[in-house]
């Protein structure tokens, strides 16, 4: 039954609204920032995800991140839209401190490395999240 409860760690308390069977359809914003995610709300019917009719949504955003778990990147026009390629096995390659070519776009875990253990994905995603950190220091000097 593990993965049909919900569980809620400590890290849950800390804040944040989750919301479930939420597509994402694109972002917007002004000036390279990023203020709105554009999403609309799916049901799982054999085998797939629809779009209920009528259920766009937008949400205010200052920051987007993204779990892709193992399905790998692949050719998605997510990050085609980011301007972002991948390397012959299909990751997105990263300098030392996790960022890609383009400028103030991090990767890590899966998306990096390919499908490997999650202490892989979770030690990157920490080292990435302090790349982040000082990357949005220093765009705010």
């Amino acid at each position: 039954s593990w993965p049909y409860k919900l569980r809620t760690s400590h890290a849950h308390e800390e804040g944040g609204k989750r919301l479930w069977g939420i597509s994402t359809l694109n972002f917007s914003g002004n000036h390279g920032k990023i203020e709105k995610l554009h999403a609309v709300r799916v049901e799982y019917k054999g085998g797939l995800f629809n779009a209920i009719p009528a259920s766009q949504m937008e949400m205010e955003v200052d920051l987007v991140l993204l779990a892709m778990g193992f399905t790998g990147t692949g050719s998605s026009p997510l990050l085609q839209g980011f301007g972002l390629e991948t390397d012959s096995k299909g990751n997105i390659p990263v300098n030392r401190d996790f960022s890609t070519k383009e400028e103030g776009i991090f990767a890590a875990g899966d998306a990096k490395r390919g499908a490997s253990l999650i202490v892989w994905a979770i030690a990157e995603g920490r080292k990435m999240a302090t790349s982040v950190d000082h990357y949005l220091k220093e765009k705010v000097k």
